[in-house]
């Protein structure tokens, strides 16, 4: 059986253009904008359009993603038995990536 973050990764490898990012909180961003990430209890959060996230929640009887006590707008908390079946979850992160790649992107904050 795989860890959360063995799935996460798996997950994340099969998207070439995603950079998988964080040490201790793995996530990934495109153009600025976090679209999905692994808690620090293995739980995974995935940023979806409005409409995606409510048939999301409906179809795979899920809950959105609270982080310390917040609710996470825009993010659904992946069921454990949807991470395990990376294949099947690859169709949400592809829908995510999509849906942060038309937001504006931010300006970076990197110094040059």
């Amino acid at each position: 059986m795989s860890t959360p973050l063995e799935n996460y990764n798996a997950l994340v490898q099969g998207f070439p253009e995603v950079e998988r990012k964080g040490k201790t909180t793995p996530y990934t961003s495109m153009n600025g904008h976090m679209f999905s990430f692994l808690s620090k209890e293995g739980d995974m959060g995935l940023r979806l359009s409005k409409e995606d996230l409510a048939t999301f929640l409906t179809v795979n009887n899920s809950e959105v993603m609270m982080q310390h006590g917040r609710v996470m707008k825009e993010y659904v908390r992946i069921p454990n038995a949807l991470l395990e079946n990376t294949q099947e979850l690859s169709f949400y992160l592809e829908k995510s990536l999509g849906y942060v790649s038309s937001l504006k992107p931010k300006p970076t904050k990197k110094k040059t």
